[in-house]
């Protein structure tokens, strides 16, 4: 009997393994799985998250982690002793369960179409002069939207930000929230977080997202907005970049609005030190608000203050393996396309406005771009 259960178990997970992998394989298959498969489990996993004020996800990694570091020390202390081969199959076999779960139950977003091809909007190519008038439209409307935010504004976002999805998920190409009041839970492991520098996570067992309980208030809109675009099926860090900025610089809330533009003054600047000659980027550099820039800086020096070097430095080496591991071939570096993608989405109104006959994006529910 008890070789029955783990002949069924075992094909069971060959199974599934032979799903995901074929998934991956097949463009058509992750399409599918975005589309209409990763709806319905997010919805039901996210339902079941949200009857709790913590994030279970981060629960059951803490279990997982202590439950193989201890079964070795049970398996060979117990009266049937157990041999090195079979407790090492047996955590073999928990580990290759987890990876299923993972994928299926959020992963396999990796494999869909990005974001140019969800939404039929062309890649831009971009040269000095088009990020230059992109860059200062950009400092305009950051220094416009600036507001001194003073406490995080925790129930307006957990309101404002899953409503703008709502409303603009048919022309972002996105899907939209699962339920309507999505619980933003705070990370169990905050000051490890900290120390990392991550203000955010994506719970992919459980379809939940976490935010780092030290985020500060002029943060705290995007971050939220970033993390939601992950929870929405999104895997790419530069497109949930870019949904952030998107949700929240159309706001009518002024804080959230401001947040939105914030969140992309440290890519927006880096490209241009990167692209533009130095007295052209000093001068742009010159037109943001001093506010805005003591505030960048107060940031920066937050964080920093927070950050251990040597923990760190193995964290960012440990999840560049792992977004190039999941067909981001850029790894961390693929933050910083957000640009690319602001400056494609840009000329793509542009050509709308002043071509209107011009053929409409499909997004990712096959309607019309608003």
């Amino acid at each position: 009997m008890r070789n029955r259960k783990r002949i069924i178990r075992r094909t069971a997970l060959a199974v599934l393994l032979i799903t995901v992998w074929s998934t991956q394989a097949v463009s058509a298959l992750g399409a599918f799985y975005a589309r209409s498969v990763y709806p319905v489990v997010a919805w039901t996993l996210s339902g079941f998250s949200n009857l709790f004020p913590f994030g279970i996800g981060d629960v059951f990694i803490g279990l997982s982690l202590a439950g193989l570091i201890a079964y070795p020390f049970y398996g060979r202390l117990r009266k049937q002793k157990d041999s090195w081969k079979r407790i090492g199959l047996r955590e073999g076999e928990y580990l290759l369960w987890v990876y299923v779960w993972f994928y299926l139950a959020w992963g396999l977003n990796y494999s869909q179409p990005n974001f140019y091809q969800r939404t039929g909007i062309a890649y831009t190519p971009y040269n000095e002069a088009d990020f230059h008038a992109f860059a200062n439209e950009y400092i305009d409307s950051l220094n416009t939207a600036y507001i001194p935010i003073e406490r995080t504004p925790k129930e307006e976002v957990s309101q404002e930000v899953p409503r703008m999805y709502g409303l603009l998920a048919d022309s972002l190409g996105i899907h939209r929230p699962p339920h309507a009041n999505l619980r933003a839970k705070t990370m169990l492991y905050t000051p490890l977080a900290s120390k990392v520098g991550v203000t955010g996570s994506m719970g992919p067992f459980f379809c939940e997202f976490t935010l780092n309980g030290d985020v500060l208030p002029a943060n705290y809109p995007a971050t939220y907005a970033h993390e939601l675009a992950h929870l929405l099926g999104i895997s790419s860090e530069a497109e949930a970049n870019f949904y952030a900025y998107q949700i929240c610089t159309r706001s009518a809330d002024p804080e959230i609005r401001f947040s939105g533009y914030f969140f992309v003054l440290s890519y927006v600047l880096n490209n241009a030190y990167r692209l533009l000659p130095k007295a052209e980027y000093e001068t742009l550099l010159a037109r943001v608000r001093p506010e805005v820039i003591a505030l960048a800086k107060q940031t920066q020096a937050y964080w920093a203050a927070k950050y251990s070097p040597l923990i760190g430095s193995a964290q960012n080496w440990l999840y560049d393996l792992y977004l190039k591991g999941n067909k981001i071939a850029d790894g961390r570096k693929n933050y910083s396309q957000v640009v690319g993608l602001l400056m494609s989405y840009r000329e793509r109104k542009r050509g709308i406005t002043t071509a209107p006959s011009a053929p409409a994006a499909t997004s990712l529910h096959n309607r019309k771009e608003d």
